[in-house]
């Protein structure tokens, strides 16, 4: 292993990237496409879709150009997306930036705790239905899963470092092509059930099915963020770039991974997202996973697989805010054991060993029990996705790359290609503020009807 000029050892490769990026933006925004495309349309679904696709991947590939400043190959490393805007822009954008980042971070492990609970609970009702009948009762509270959540993630955040956490990505992206395939096949078996192809070209209508006019209108526009959260990468690209070696230069291979992992990521949910919607039409469910009973087996398959996943893929998104707050709380007290004293126990079980600092161990800790506590208030998946989507997409997603792209390669005011990517800029600002508007409409109605620390399916 080769040292790097920083005095770091890195060992990421493409392939590793790439694994980190297919977690990264494979998560539970996936179980949420076809409800997304049944509230837009056979028209407007798949091309938002799209749309999201290419501006993720374009901004990415402007991001990457980045992680070094000046100079993309031979400039000075920027560990983490913040650095990147402080090199790039300065300080003044860098509490902006860091506000929404983490803000991000944190809503997704909360989504991501929700997720993993619903799918917790989705495999003990298909038991349920299997073992006593269509017409058992088998609702359950789901505040025990997320407890049990919370707990599994308290263990998994003593881990040192996002670097230490690749055979999570790995686990986690296996277990995502596992529950996308099948979700994709159970949807693929109804749709031949049925002998049609379900859906409309403009989704669901006001006046059916309970749905008022205000709510079809808030529900189109909250589909525009959970599709915008489905996409959701841009935030992490730099920390999962600061983990390649190199050569070949940084910036090449994560615009290889990036490549990679859009495009598989995005197969899926097209196929995922348009079938599922052909297969029930205008009452899709928020969460496609739960609209299936049987084959049982199959559907525990697909649930246990969403729970190891997004399991993993909080650690994707926690490790970064660890990283960061450790070393902001360390630098202001240099001298506190609190924060510094490293504390090593030996395991029973061959030479292993768990070293913590007393900072790691309690406020990591803290970290995920306020998290989980919040998770059990607000308990709306479809509703909580699409605002997070709504919030990360301009900001993170194309406002600061575009923006830090343009202040290091030195585009000129007023040039054709200063013009286009402002415009695309302005374009995602107006999605965004639509999306969030339909999403805080759709959590302000759910808050008049919903009963605090209560999640059924």
């Amino acid at each position: 292993m080769e040292v790097e000029e920083d005095g770091r050892v890195r060992t990421g490769t493409v392939w590793t990237a790439t694994t980190h990026a297919i977690t990264a933006v494979i998560g539970s925004g996936v179980l949420a496409l076809p409800w997304s495309l049944a509230q837009m349309g056979w028209i407007m679904g798949p091309l938002a879709l799209v749309f999201f696709a290419y501006v993720t991947y374009y901004t990415a590939t402007l991001l990457t150009d980045c992680y070094r400043s000046p100079d993309p190959i031979k400039g000075r490393r920027n560990y983490t997306y913040m650095h990147v805007v402080r090199a790039c822009l300065g300080p003044r954008e860098v509490f902006v930036c860091g506000i929404a980042q983490y803000a991000i971070l944190w809503g997704c492990a909360i989504g991501y705790t929700i997720t993993a609970a619903t799918g917790m609970m989705s495999f003990k009702r298909s038991n349920c239905y299997h073992k006593n009948g269509p017409d058992a009762e088998c609702s359950s509270s789901g505040n025990w899963f997320m407890i049990i959540v919370g707990g599994i993630e308290i263990v998994l955040s003593q881990l040192p470092n996002l670097d230490k956490v690749t055979f999570l990505s790995v686990v986690a992206a296996v277990m995502a092509f596992g529950y996308s395939f099948i979700g994709l096949y159970l949807c693929s078996i109804k749709l031949a059930s049925n002998h049609e192809i379900r859906g409309s070209l403009s989704g669901v209508k006001a006046g059916i099915m309970g749905v008022s006019m205000s709510q079809r209108v808030w529900h189109a526009l909250q589909a525009l963020g959970n599709i915008a959260f489905a996409y959701t990468y841009a935030m992490l690209l730099v920390e999962i770039q600061d983990t390649l070696k190199s050569p070949p230069p940084e910036n090449k291979t994560m615009k290889r991974a990036t490549m990679y992992g859009i495009t598989i990521t995005t197969m899926f949910y097209v196929s995922l997202g348009c079938v599922g919607y052909a297969a029930f039409g205008n009452a899709t469910p928020g969460n496609v996973l739960t609209g299936f009973r049987e084959p049982f087996w199959l559907v525990d398959i697909a649930n246990l697989a969403v729970v190891i996943h997004l399991i993993g893929a909080y650690q994707l998104y926690a490790q970064p805010m660890f990283a960061f707050f450790e070393k902001w709380l360390g630098s202001k007290w240099p001298t506190a054991g609190f924060f510094h004293t490293v504390y090593t126990i030996r395991l029973p079980f061959g030479s292993c060993s768990f070293q913590f600092t007393l900072c790691k161990l309690i406020l990591r800790t803290v970290f995920v029990v306020f998290t989980t506590t919040v998770a059990m208030m607000l308990p709306f998946f479809n509703a909580i996705l699409g605002l997070l989507g709504a919030i990360a997409f301009w900001p993170l997603t194309v406002y600061f790359p575009v923006s830090m792209y343009m202040a290091q390669a030195k585009i000129k005011r007023g040039t054709r290609k200063w013009v286009v990517l402002q415009s695309l800029s302005m374009f995602a600002l107006m999605v965004s503020l639509v999306a969030a508007v339909g999403s805080v409409a759709d959590i302000g109605e759910r808050l008049r009807h919903a009963t605090l620390f209560s999640i059924t399916l």
